[in-house]
């Protein structure tokens, strides 16, 4: 089910018991279809909105341009991150849902936390599997306790753990209730993170 907005998406209504809904951000070379059996696992029943990363990069969907691996052109990057909190409160009132939950996986949780830092009222939480520090100096903001899972690979060659950290304390600092967990896994996604986000959606999501 989709509508004419913003963003080439994907949306999907709840069919289940009342939960908070979440926004799916696919990593490079995803598309709004990507992640829809992720969601459909970690929140049995609940609205999925997926929408597709407009920027491509050899022709693969990102949600935002880097100049190289892990070096983000940061200006794009918070001109990206608020189209993207925009398409969210269009989405939002088209459909009829809350403010979701993010699921982004790589460079969509680098966005998901980009929007936490700059536009965080668009969000109820977030779950950042793979995440970067998206911006060298973000803002000071105020997360108002939300709930916020990362999850890194211990053995992740694009995402040093160093990294991973440092948007740990930052999103703390700006407020949120931090869980950071490091799995014995690479940059891909595995049983551990689908096990972990599902368990912890259930707990601090409701």
């Amino acid at each position: 089910m989709a509508t004419t907005l913003a963003f080439s998406h994907r949306f999907e209504p709840a069919s289940g018991p009342e939960r908070p809904p979440l926004l799916l951000l696919h990593g490079t070379g995803g598309d709004e279809n990507d992640l829809i059996p992720l969601g459909r696992a970690l929140a049995p029943g609940a609205a999925l909105l997926s929408p597709r990363g407009p920027v491509l990069e050899n022709g693969m969907p990102r949600f935002f341009r880097r100049l190289s691996e892990g070096v983000f052109d940061e200006a794009d990057l918070r001109r990206r991150t608020g189209e993207l909190a925009d398409f969210i409160e269009e989405a939002r009132d088209a459909y009829g849902i809350g403010a979701p939950v993010a699921v982004g996986f790589s460079n969509g949780a680098n966005i998901a936390a980009a929007l936490l830092l700059l536009r965080p009222e668009v969000l109820a939480g977030a779950v950042l599997i793979r995440a970067m520090v998206p911006l060298a100096e973000p803002p000071a903001g105020d997360l108002g306790g939300k709930p916020v899972l990362i999850l890194s690979g211990a053995v992740d060659p694009i995402v040093p753990a160093e990294n991973s950290g440092r948007l740990a304390a930052q999103l703390e600092r700006a407020g949120a209730r931090v869980e950071h967990r490091r799995l014995p896994v690479g940059h891909g996604l595995s049983q551990g993170d689908l096990t972990l986000a599902r368990d912890w959606i259930a707990a601090h999501a409701a």
